[in-house]
């Protein structure tokens, strides 16, 4: 069974830094690479990050790029988003997930597996 944990969320002031992490384990025979996305309150689930697994080519949503890094350590399975100059609009609840269909990296029907979820508050 393939499982996705996330950690790392929490209550942060605005402007402040966060670092979240995900680790894979189980039967994956195809990963292309992982993404991240979040869902507020009331909101659909939107794309974040994401990262080739094999070249490390990153992809950003234009509402985080210049604050959110995607960055993967491939030894440990695990990928990171690191998060600064953090907005009260980032707060929602972010998942990890992972892409074997290697269509495309903005949209959650392109990946297979997902996290729990972590909660990112930021507070004003």
């Amino acid at each position: 069974q393939v499982q996705l944990v996330e950690s790392g969320g929490g209550l942060v002031q605005a402007g402040g830094s966060l670092r979240l992490s995900c680790t894979t384990s189980g039967r994956i025979f195809r990963s292309y690479g992982m993404g991240w996305f979040r869902q507020a309150p009331g909101k659909g689930r939107e794309f974040v990050a994401a990262i080739d697994w094999s070249d490390g080519v990153t992809y950003y949503a234009d509402s985080v790029k210049g604050r959110f890094t995607i960055s993967r350590d491939v030894a440990n399975n695990t990928v990171y988003l690191q998060m600064i100059s953090l907005k009260p609009e980032d707060t929602a609840v972010y998942y990890c997930a992972l892409n074997a269909r290697r269509t495309g990296w903005d949209k959650g029907v392109w990946y297979d597996y997902w996290g729990q979820g972590t909660q990112v508050t930021v507070a004003s």
